[in-house]
């Protein structure tokens, strides 16, 4: 029995939208949550101090490391083995100041190991109060 004489066949028809929007939502979702690492050619720009000139304080330690590795303690050349000597050294030239800001005035081709040396030294005899030197870059 054929109730639909007159009545040509449909032919099934596949909606495709619904299947765009769901994969455009897992695209962009992929896209949000990708992250992008390039630290092959990562630039780091070191910032620049622009302060005035402190005056001197009695308190305080001056350390000066050269490009060859060598130290100076308030302009004194000092000779170390390891860091607890360099901690020594430090106590000496402190003398009776309770707690003397030291005061790293590296130079620019000097490793980090030698500050972070200055650092631990520092931290060995008890003195946290520590800054750093800088130069004022003249404007071209």
């Amino acid at each position: 029995m054929n109730f639909q004489r007159g009545r040509p066949k449909e032919d099934p028809e596949i909606n495709l939208i619904p299947m765009i929007d769901v994969l455009l939502v897992v695209l962009i979702f992929l896209m949000i949550t990708t992250t992008y690492s390039k630290f092959s050619e990562m630039e780091i720009i070191l910032p620049q101090a622009n302060a005035e000139k402190s005056s001197d304080r009695p308190n305080t330690i001056n350390i000066s490391i050269s490009a060859t590795g060598g130290y100076t303690i308030n302009r004194t050349p000092i000779k170390f083995s390891n860091t607890e000597s360099l901690s020594g050294e430090l106590r000496v030239a402190a003398g009776d100041q309770s707690d003397p800001i030291i005061i790293i005035n590296a130079d620019a081709s000097a490793t980090h190991q030698s500050v972070i040396t200055v650092m631990e030294a520092a931290r060995l005899t008890g003195f946290n109060r520590i800054t750093f030197m800088t130069e004022e870059r003249s404007s071209r």
